[in-house]
């Protein structure tokens, strides 16, 4: 039996989008980090009569269905009839706001497209091929076929460079399934008053950030994506109904973050995606030695 496998790593984005159009087209621009060693493994294998997925993750049948939903429209875009069962894995926590759809669907992507490449003897798709078919699993999916940063604009995913070595960290607040997915939190937000110019904040920010990571002005770019994150969870909270992800653990540490800061006129890029659970971008330097130091009470991944 023919078997596939391959890999993809999620993405933290900087500047977020919240809010999509039809195919999962974001509303507006977006800057995320890949992050490379947090990933999602998909193996296939032939099967006879239809598709099916063995489930590892304990997933929802709505979140079954939509995984199969996208291998099948996968195989529609490449005119093929065959059948696979599906296997899917990931390295860390799942549904926790960590980006596990976008390494899934991301994953899911390039292994259905190598295996049919496979089979029928056909190139593979270039990387901004699978990227657009990926948007259509999860529109944050489409991120993830590019590092180490990359802008998502109008539908396209393209890498970009800035002058830094990264080092990513997490600090897990709380590892379980969110109650609000983030795909229920796109279609939330758009009732928020504060959504009627999201897109036109989000661009700002955006070339802002770009300008400011650049230039190596490391200040500017935390300070940028600290308004970022808080402007997108303002949405959640001013929704109709509002929900949250923002608890006292995570403002805690945020606390903790922020006095940091204050005290070394340095430190890393904070950032939270539709989850509790908080990420950092480190320079490569002694500030996160001196952090870690100081921080014994917070846990890392």
């Amino acid at each position: 039996m023919a078997c596939w496998v391959d890999s993809a790593p999620a993405n933290i984005a900087l500047i977020k989008y919240m809010g999509k159009e039809e195919g999962n087209m974001p509303v507006n621009i977006s800057l995320s980090y890949t992050i490379e060693r947090f990933s999602t493994t998909v193996e296939l294998d032939d099967a006879a009569e239809y598709d099916y997925l063995e489930d590892d993750l304990g997933l929802t049948r709505e979140q079954r269905d939509r995984f199969l939903v996208h291998l099948r429209y996968i195989k529609s875009r490449m005119d093929f009839g065959g059948y696979f069962r599906v296997r899917s894995s990931n390295n860390f926590p799942h549904g926790a706001g960590i980006a596990s759809s976008a390494s899934s669907f991301a994953a899911l992507t390039k292994v259905a497209c190598k295996a049919i490449a496979d089979i029928e003897s056909r190139p593979m798709l270039s990387s901004r091929e699978l990227s657009e078919i990926a948007r259509h699993g999860s529109g944050s999916a489409a991120r993830s076929l590019f590092g180490p940063w990359c802008i998502f604009d109008r539908g396209e995913a393209r890498s970009v460079e800035f002058p830094y070595t990264i080092i990513h960290e997490l600090i897990l607040i709380d590892g379980a399934r969110k109650k609000i997915s983030s795909s229920e939190a796109h279609k939330l937000v758009r009732s928020s008053l504060l959504f009627s110019n999201r897109v036109e904040r989000a661009h700002v920010r955006c070339q802002r950030l770009i300008d400011s990571l650049t230039s190596q002005n490391w200040h500017d770019a935390y300070q940028i994506c600290w308004g970022e994150f808080w402007d997108m969870h303002a949405l959640f909270e001013t929704s109709t109904p509002h929900f949250g992800y923002i608890g006292g653990n995570t403002m805690h540490v945020l606390r903790r973050l922020e006095e940091f800061w204050l005290q070394h006129k340095d430190g890393p890029i904070v950032t939270l995606d539709a989850g509790p659970n908080i990420h950092l971008l480190w320079r490569d330097d002694d500030l996160r030695k001196l952090f870690r130091a100081s921080a014994s009470d917070l846990t890392f991944i």
